[in-house]
């Protein structure tokens, strides 16, 4: 169930190349451009010196807090770093000001210095990855968490929402109160489409359950991506109130969610890489029941791969529970004694049954 390999998302179209000209919160929107087409198959530069002639040139472009935030960005960096190993990839990546002020600087950065393919990670990249691409037609770029909206441009997307529901439907039985809590870093519509995922789990069990939300920072202020205090007092008061549980998609602020968890000896769920496993404070790690895995390594991975194959932009991808593109982290053992419940809630949503929203 539940896959964190590689191999069951390398295959189908998004192995065949021009369906996946598109190639990992948390990051958001659109523009336009291609329809959107489900997959078959999810700081400092690297290296300093210039790419090698003749090799095959990846650059990226982390979203606010870089590597090492032991989530969204981390999950990128590994698709990266797997491009290296398995595809000789010569990489750079690079991180923006604490405010993503420089974003289109770090992509005409990237373009000058001969990378090709580019990724932008989160949906923020969205408007200079557009105006970028247009600079630079014979690049190809990709950005995740955000539509295709030009010719040389491949959108990589995810059911968010999906793996929120699973989410939702394990904090709904391990909680006995049926008290949850939700805590965003930012209040715009990608991170509203984990709430309305997780709302919708959880009360698909518990119909009367109580769910505490709140967000970090309004919409347009990422800093709610990188504020691990005020992660940590959103989630005591949640804890304080009742709330056994609290699932966080807060990138570096959920940190502070764990802490919490860690002092009031209650549980909280990940989410984007496998947590327990990308926090390295032991004291943190048994906090974490499970985490929302959200496959942003293997969509970037997938789009240098097809990149190599010959593969041009212009449309999307999306990474949904049907090619385990979204799912939830078993590490731990926590939530096995409920496989059976969120086997079946995973199966439902692809057949059709479920229909999750992804509006709160």
């Amino acid at each position: 169930m539940l896959s964190k390999r590689f191999g069951r998302m390398a295959t189908g179209s998004v192995a065949a190349g021009a369906m996946l000209m598109a190639a990992a919160a948390c990051g958001g929107s659109g523009g336009t451009g291609g329809d959107a087409t489900s997959s078959a198959a999810p700081s400092s530069a690297a290296s300093s010196e210039a790419p090698k002639s003749g090799a095959l040139k990846v650059g990226l472009a982390f979203d606010v807090g870089g590597r090492g935030d032991k989530s969204f960005n981390d999950a990128a960096y590994a698709g990266l770093e797997k491009a290296k190993t398995d595809l000789s990839a010569d990489i750079k990546e690079l991180s923006p000001a604490a405010d993503g002020s420089n974003r289109g600087e770090l992509l005409r950065q990237l373009a000058d210095a001969g990378y090709n393919p580019i990724i932008g990670v989160g949906f923020a990249y969205g408007d200079d990855i557009k105006k970028t691409a247009e600079e630079y037609p014979e690049i190809q770029f990709a950005v995740v968490d955000s539509a295709s909206n030009a010719a040389n441009v491949t959108g990589l997307l995810f059911a968010e929402e999906q793996g929120s529901y699973l989410a939702g439907v394990a904090a709904a039985l391990k909680a006995k109160s049926g008290h949850v809590g939700f805590v965003g870093g930012v209040e715009n519509d990608l991170i509203k489409k984990f709430q309305a995922g997780f709302d919708a789990g959880v009360k698909s069990v518990k119909k009367d359950a109580k769910i505490d939300v709140k967000y970090l920072t309004p919409d347009g202020d990422f800093s709610g991506f990188k504020a691990p205090d005020k992660g940590k007092v959103a989630a005591e008061k949640m804890y304080q109130d009742g709330a056994e549980i609290v699932y966080h998609a807060a990138g570096d602020s959920g940190l502070g969610v764990f802490q919490a968890a860690a002092a009031a000896k209650k549980k909280a769920i990940g989410v984007d890489s496998d947590q327990r496993q990308t926090v390295k404070e032991t004291d943190l790690q048994s906090v974490i029941m499970t985490s929302m895995l959200k496959r942003v390594d293997v969509g970037v991975f997938e789009f240098i791969k097809a990149f190599q194959g010959g593969a041009k932009g212009g449309s999307n991808t999306i990474y949904d529970l049907k090619v385990d593109g979204v799912g939830l982290a078993t590490t731990g053992g926590e939530i096995d004694d409920i496989k059976d419940k969120l086997d079946a809630a995973k199966q439902d949503i692809i057949d059709g049954k479920i229909t999750v929203p992804s509006k709160p």
